[in-house]
């Protein structure tokens, strides 16, 4: 056999497993936020409250997010295809049961074992990145983030299923699609050419400790930082914007689930575009778009509708500024949109700079992502309920984004500054200038 041929034959059985992961995270996804829906029906059963409804919608994204690190740590140890497989098997038996849920407390703890199916994101990033060199990882590891498009699957099939069957079938239907994609993966993925490789020479896995030694790198939570808005702020809107549409604008659950679909669309599909975009300019300079326009979009989200009266020459002028239907659906589009960008580039510089532990630093940049999705609904029932105003959740998403755009720039600015061979020419990744990367570990001052 060619080296030829052996290379097309891996390149052909990496876009397998890569097609395989994407379907199979959609999966994942739309199980992972099945209460953004089904929750509404559950809150007006039980009379649940703002900050009730915020936890019920977060606990998934609680589980889904604390396991990331641990199943990110077993992809790198024991291989992709196993982990994925029993990842999917878990998460469709735990949704089977919510369906015979009853009680708040029983909802909380069903709603835990439903977040399993999060950890998924954990596994794919690094078992997909195993089969593409560097200059192809952005895309390829974009092209499985459109997985999170399962959020809108769920926002447009859920609502009609739970409208002629209950919110119990949603469950039920749900768990057995879960359940046929993880056969189907198993059967038609094999496992990443570093596994194989390993378990041929018998060697023994990486150690756990050696595996979280990247987590002392202060580099590694600025990217967890920047991962907790541009997706636990994602997970967190495409959780709470059905309930905001419904509030706010009056609709009814099927109207409010799609437009919470236009939303998650963009932040989902464009996924793909943002890791083209930084393997072809840069991650930074993707990341700078990102925070700059979502500040401009948070800010204008978050402008309470308010009555002004003016004392003007002929008597009071009474007027009012409010942000419509149609301006708010289409700002919430935009931010999808940079928010996809944001999520692919983030995850461009791990396999530069830790190339041989993609699964433990993934792991923890997703763990403090998803953290976002599970925070963020909490504090935004809560918002609710104590200023009474409904837009206090995108001023908190403001002060957040903006935190992490002046965290970023004066950084890099500090980085600038100091003689480093790493930073020097283009300041984007070191590979596009034609250099290696600076290793597995970054040099001492490199990991800011």
């Amino acid at each position: 056999m060619t080296t030829e041929s052996t290379a097309a034959g891996v390149i052909g059985t990496g876009n397998r497993a890569l097609t395989m992961s994407t379907l199979s995270f959609t999966v994942c996804f739309a199980v992972w936020t099945i209460f953004s829906i089904i929750g509404v029906q559950i809150k007006q059963d039980l009379g649940l409250n703002d900050t009730q409804f915020g936890l019920l919608v977060g606990t998934p994204i609680l589980t889904g997010s604390l396991i990331r690190l641990i199943l990110g740590i077993w992809t790198d140890q024991y291989g992709g295809r196993f982990v994925f497989t029993a990842v999917m098997v878990a998460a469709a038996i735990a949704t089977w049961l919510l369906s015979y849920a009853d009680s708040y407390a029983t909802f909380l703890l069903a709603a835990l074992g439903v977040g399993i199916a999060g950890g998924s994101f954990a596994v794919g990033i690094a078992y997909v990145s195993r089969w593409y060199p560097k200059e192809k990882q952005g895309t390829a590891l974009g092209i499985f983030g459109m997985g999170n498009v399962g959020a809108a699957v769920t926002k447009f099939l859920a609502p009609f299923v739970m409208v002629a069957f209950g919110w119990e079938e949603v469950a039920r239907l749900w768990a057995v699609a879960l359940l046929l994609m993880a056969v189907a993966f198993y059967v038609l993925t094999e496992e990443d050419p570093s596994v194989r490789a390993r378990r041929q020479r018998r060697l023994p896995p990486v150690p756990l400790m050696a595996q979280l030694s990247p987590l002392r790198h202060l580099q590694v939570w600025r990217f967890s930082i920047y991962y907790f808005f541009v997706f636990g702020a994602f997970v967190a809107l495409a959780l709470w914007l059905p309930r905001y549409y419904v509030g706010v604008y009056g609709l009814d659950i099927v109207s409010a689930g799609m437009l919470g679909a236009a939303y998650s669309i963009p932040g989902s599909i464009f996924r793909a575009l943002g890791g083209f975009l930084s393997d072809k300019y840069g991650a930074r300079r993707v990341m700078y778009w990102t925070f700059i326009a979502s500040v401009i979009c948070t800010f204008f989200l978050s402008y309470p509708a308010t009555d002004y009266v003016v004392h003007g020459i002929e008597g009071p002028i009474a007027f009012t500024i409010t942000l419509g239907f149609v301006p708010f659906t289409v700002l919430t589009f935009i931010l999808g949109f940079f928010m996809s960008l944001g999520k692919a580039a983030v995850y461009k510089h791990i396999p530069v700079y830790y190339p041989d532990r993609v699964g433990s630093v993934g792991g923890i940049v997703g763990l403090i992502g998803g953290l976002g999705g599970f925070v963020l609904p909490i504090a935004f029932g809560a918002m609710n309920d104590l200023t009474g105003v409904w837009t206090s959740c995108f001023m908190l998403l403001f002060a957040l984004v903006a935190t992490a755009l002046v965290w970023m720039h004066f950084t890099i600015r500090h980085l600038e500054r100091r003689e480093i061979p790493a930073f020097r020419g283009p300041k984007d990744l070191p590979e596009l200038a034609g250099a290696p990367p600076p290793g597995a570990m970054p040099t001492k001052g490199a990991a800011r």
